[in-house]
């Protein structure tokens, strides 16, 4: 593996870092399974102090990463994007602005050119989202971290199969709050109000909550959210123009369960997140100067759920839900009469309508158990043509539908020691074009599917592998070419591992996990970039996670790779969107139930598309006291990049922040 480069301020931010856990604190023991628990004043969470910032998930085979409640509030995040790119395999394109911001995971995703390639599905509740290929235009993910109390991040292609197909690089699942996480299941009222300043691109965030249950099997969640930054400067003291950000989301949520022991449920929610730009650039990348516009984005998802399950019956757990999410973008000119006015006044508008029906059974068949799920789903993508003109520079922006019908079964099958999971998708899709291609019909059906084995020992270690086989059916973007609508893009993923989580390991009443996942991915017959005939991809990612009794954790994950492709010239080289090698570090101190104190360093090797190699620091400090006047409120107080580090990730388009000082207070009432 390459050398990481440390930055070269790192012995000073650990001085800083002892200075703050050199308190007289330290000296309080705090039992391993020591929990937070609700306050008079409202709920707080559940916090686990024998634990570190992240759990690793050891019980799985599948790679994958969960943020939850309490590390969405410490990130104290102003995008998803700067959300998740603390997972390893996840890098960002940007990542300040949500309007140009794009998610990258093991060298797929979006890219400096397009806002996607359709290799890392989108899930919100269940619902799919996310633009299409749209040229110079970001808006992969355009939501606001305040929605959701956990997002999973799934690498590669095992563990995909429920959420679509030719998912290569992986699922970002977001799950939004609910009233009853407010309330804690009982009747009654409960107000949340967050308020954030940060000092770089300086501004504001304000995040109101109302959590109603006026019944206990009744909850309403209601949920504003304005953000309002100025333009950030980077490292140097350089404005970077154009970075300046005011979107605004709103959530409503309804739960009613009824019937014996609350065995139905049906759950309705909206949520929306828009903004306008005026005289911006056309490109989100700031890459290419087509001239300015007057924009507005708009990102809606809505879903309506209906849940079975009965108690004490095993082979019935159902769900029928059906979802619809809208991107709009509209486009115009800011200075009209210049040479690229015909791409800058175009409109985009993608709708997708989406049906799931699936029921989770448990039963037996002789020594092994079945957890197995199973369920059919009807999907409909919409396209319209751009309103002005249909096409974007030289990329075609055509309108049309994608219409599919998916059947997908996975089943985990526990024998003794032995974790088994094989799981199949089948796909089959329509694609009509309108007005420019109107007329224009393709039908494709692909089957895929893989497994996974996983075999633990009485020690706590356990050893998995996996292998799985996934096609990317032809996209809309790609009606102006016949020959891409007939050839589904194919890719073979391969993983081992091992895993390991135990007590008492170095001191008493102790804990460790740790996890590493070896991988390897190969893509041909590719349609998504151009003059590239195949990707290969090989790596290891790497977490850890160490917890004493007295509050002292220290989380680690790493991710290295070494990325090819093939190009159609038959030429081999590196592969252009693969991220650089990165490491993180995370040592932290839990003091009573009050404090929390974490030093973050990141650092990252030099990549094909980056200025070097850097090293980031980050300081993050949460206070919430238990009693007196302020019991119930939390405070949060982050120094992000504290040695004014000028650097820009391997992705990116645009240098990172400089120093910036973030400040958060939040109580519910």
């Amino acid at each position: 593996m390459g050398k990481f480069r440390l930055n070269q301020h790192l012995l000073g931010t650990v001085s800083i870092l002892g200075l703050m856990l050199g308190t007289g604190a330290l000296a309080q023991d705090i039992p391993v399974d020591e929990l937070i628990e609700t306050t008079e004043d409202g709920f707080l969470g559940t916090v686990e102090l024998g634990q570190g910032k992240r759990e690793v998930q050891i019980a799985t085979s599948t790679p994958v990463t969960v943020i939850n409640q309490e590390e969405i509030d410490d990130r104290q995040a102003s995008t998803v994007a700067e959300l998740i790119d603390s997972v390893p395999g996840v890098s960002l394109v940007n990542g300040s602005r949500p309007e140009g911001s794009g998610i990258n995971i093991r060298g797929f995703g979006a890219n400096g050119t397009y806002g996607t390639d359709q290799k890392v599905a989108i899930v919100i509740d269940g619902a799919t989202t996310g633009s299409e290929e749209i040229y110079r235009i970001g808006t992969q993910l355009f939501t606001d971290p305040s929605l959701y109390k956990s997002v999973s991040v799934i690498r590669g292609t095992v563990g995909s199969f429920e959420f679509g197909s030719g998912i290569v690089g992986g699922v970002v699942q977001f799950e939004t709050k609910d009233a009853s996480d407010f309330t804690g299941g009982e009747v009654g009222l409960r107000f949340r109000q967050t308020l954030g300043y940060s000092s770089n691109a300086q501004g504001y965030h304000s995040s109101s909550i109302i959590a109603w249950q006026p019944m206990e099997n009744l909850e309403v969640l209601l949920n504003y959210t304005k953000r309002d930054t100025d333009a950030y400067e980077d490292g140097n003291g350089t404005l970077v123009s154009n970075s300046a950000t005011e979107p605004y989301s709103g959530l409503a949520k309804i739960r009613y369960t009824f019937g014996e022991d609350g065995e139905h449920a049906v759950t309705v929610s909206y949520q929306k997140t828009a903004t306008d730009e005026f005289d911006a650039p056309y490109d989100a990348f700031n890459v290419v100067n087509f001239g300015n516009v007057n924009r507005r984005t708009e990102s809606e998802v809505a879903t309506l759920k209906y849940e079975y399950n009965p108690v004490g019956n095993d082979l019935i757990n159902l769900s029928v839900q059906y979802s619809y999410s809208d991107i709009f973008i509209e486009s115009e000119a800011a200075n009209p009469g210049g040479f690229a006015d015909y791409l800058l006044n175009g409109d985009h508008d993608y709708t997708i309508d989406k049906l799931t029906v699936k029921n989770a059974m448990f039963f037996q068949t002789g020594a092994a158990s079945h957890d197995l799920r199973f369920g059919v789903e009807w999907s409909k993508r919409d396209r319209l043509e751009s309103q002005v003109s249909p096409f974007s520079g030289s990329v075609a922006v055509p309108g049309g539908t994608d219409e599919r019908i998916a059947l997908f079964a996975v089943d985990e099958i526990s024998l003794g020691n032995w974790t088994f999971s094989p799981a199949f998708r089948w796909e089959d899709q329509t694609v009509e074009g309108r007005k420019t291609y109107a007329g224009d019909r393709y039908d494709n059906s692909a089957a895929m599917g893989g497994i996974s084995a996983r075999y633990e020992f009485n020690s706590g270690f356990a050893l998995f592998a996996s292998a799985a086989y996934t096609e990317s059916l032809p996209i809309i973007d790609d009606l102006s070419n016949a020959a891409f609508m007939t050839q589904p893009e194919k890719s073979r993923t391969y993983e081992i591992g091992a895993s390991y989580a135990g007590s008492d390991v170095f001191t008493s009443e102790d804990s460790l996990q740790a996890k590493v996942n070896f991988f390897r991915s190969d893509l041909w017959d590719v349609t998504s970039y151009s003059s590239i005939a195949s990707v290969q991809s090989e790596g290891v990612e790497v977490e850890v996670t160490y917890a004493m009794a007295s509050g002292l954790y220290v989380d680690v994950n790493a991710a290295y790779g070494d990325y090819e492709s093939l190009s159609s010239a038959g030429v081999r080289g590196d592969w252009r969107n693969a991220p650089a090698n990165s490491a993180r570090l995370t040592v932290g101190k839990r003091i009573g139930e009050a404090w929390d104190l974490s030093w973050e360093q990141v650092v990252a090797e030099e990549g094909n598309n980056n200025y070097g190699g850097y090293g980031v620091s980050n300081l993050r400090a949460t206070y919430r006291p238990q009693s007196g006047v302020l019991a119930g409120t939390e405070v949060r107080f982050g120094i992000e990049n504290a040695f004014d580090r000028q650097y820009k990730p391997n992705l990116a388009t645009e240098f990172a922040p400089g120093r910036n000082f973030k400040l958060t207070l939040a109580k519910t009432f």
